[in-house]
């Protein structure tokens, strides 16, 4: 029997993005509220806009733009309050890598896809060692709590997930005409960007939301009221209303919080028992003690002998 119009989701969200993006890792507190009100039939689906692309000219001087750019982070932190690493070894070489290894972990399952893109956010943004190299993206994940890191090495360099990514960089340059002009009440008002060619792409991080009868594009950094203001244009009444949690429930829930994060999903004392705290320029990042267990920025400093 087939299925019938009833099992298709109300609501399509489509988040443009990149593991290396900050102003993407600086809404990840309203990304995770906004999931967590929507219901699960709803459909999220991640498009890869490649941030850091093959062809962007190499830096005439990488120490520089490297100075420039942790100052670039610097100011966007000033504004996201999301945490950013005390010293950045490099501007990321290219997003491929990480964008794969992202996309081959949504085989393995949301439970599992979630985590993987946020360790790969944590290299740049945590670490300061971005994950723009195959190997380094996929020691990163290691020990993400579900996943097959066989299948993960094997999926990330397939054909089938190269021309997977290769469609998201595409979508996202196809971006609708909403956001072609700027939209004013952000820093970050998340106007389409030119590209290279002439063309334009989504600012990122962008949401678009979509139904059969209609879509709302969301750009930029914004607040949940303006996420929550697009659902129910689309959809009345399909956001629940869902409050904060105990802390130690919400850190096992989501493995890594960022102070931002804690604020609005959890509510009572903290640190919950056992939480590992990572210091950062930029205010702590906190781990579940599972995760701090198998998590690079957590990992005791490698010893060279008595």
């Amino acid at each position: 029997m087939s299925a019938g119009p009833a099992s298709e989701p109300p609501l399509e969200v489509v988040e443009y993005t990149d593991p290396m993006c900050p102003w993407a890792w600086g809404s990840e507190p309203v990304f995770r509220r906004l999931r967590a009100a929507l219901p699960a039939r709803v459909r999220w689906r991640r498009a890869y806009a490649v941030l850091f692309d093959h062809d962007d000219d190499p830096p005439p001087d990488p120490a520089a733009e490297t100075a420039w750019y942790a100052r670039h982070l610097a100011e966007i932190g000033g504004h996201t309050l999301a945490p950013r690493a005390a010293r950045l070894s490099r501007v990321a070489v290219s997003s491929w890598p990480s964008s794969l290894v992202a996309k081959a972990a949504e085989l393995q399952g949301p439970e599992v896809a979630g985590p993987v893109l946020r360790r790969l956010r944590e290299t740049v943004f945590v670490l300061g060692e971005p994950a723009d190299t195959t190997a380094s993206a996929l020691s990163a994940v290691q020990g993400v709590r579900g996943l097959d890191p066989a299948r993960l090495r094997a999926d990330a360099v397939s054909a089938e997930t190269l021309e997977r990514v290769r469609a998201d960089r595409a979508e996202a340059r196809r971006p609708v005409p909403e956001v072609l002009s700027g939209r004013g009440g952000s820093p970050h008002p998340g106007t389409a960007k030119e590209t290279a060619d002439g063309g334009r792409r989504y600012a990122l991080p962008t949401l678009l939301f979509r139904t059969p009868a209609g879509h709302r594009a969301v750009p930029g950094w914004r607040t949940f009221e303006a996420y929550a203001t697009a659902v129910d244009e689309l959809c009345p009444g399909l956001l629940a209303t869902v409050g904060p949690t105990a802390p130690a429930v919400a850190l096992e829930h989501y493995r890594s919080l960022t102070e931002p994060e804690r604020l609005v999903l959890a509510r009572g004392p903290w640190p919950p028992p056992g939480a590992v705290r990572v210091d950062t320029a930029n205010g702590p990042l906190w781990l579940d003690p599972e995760e701090a267990a198998v998590h690079p920025a957590a990992a005791p400093p490698a010893t060279t002998g008595p």
